[in-house]
């Protein structure tokens, strides 16, 4: 099936210590090596009738489904995924394969 891309929206409680979470994650990522890579972000359009209050998105790509599966079953994500789950109000996850329709430009 080739890459698979796992794609998280999120809108933290407010009381949330936010970078933690992300610090949490980042250190995470790094150590597993099937996460091919990493990459997270928080919404620059303030457009709340757009984005329902989801203020963070967060994608993982991996090789494979195979890869997905290990990472989300691995006791180190589980163990994260409590503390996760804790800081946020809201969230909505989508596994996909990804289908390359523009590529990015060579380096």
């Amino acid at each position: 099936m080739g890459e698979i891309k796992h794609l998280c929206m999120v809108k933290f409680k407010e009381d949330a210590v936010v970078d933690d979470i992300l610090q949490g994650m980042s250190k995470l990522v790094s150590e597993m090596d099937m996460v091919k890579s990493f990459e997270w972000g928080k919404d620059v359009s303030n457009q709340d009738m757009l984005t329902q209050g989801f203020t963070h998105v967060f994608s993982l790509a991996f090789a494979s489904s195979e890869d997905l599966t290990s990472y989300m079953s691995h006791e180190r994500h589980l163990e994260f995924a409590g503390t996760f789950m804790a800081a946020i109000d809201k969230v909505v996850v989508v596994d996909f394969p990804v289908v390359v329709a523009k590529p990015s430009p060579a380096a």
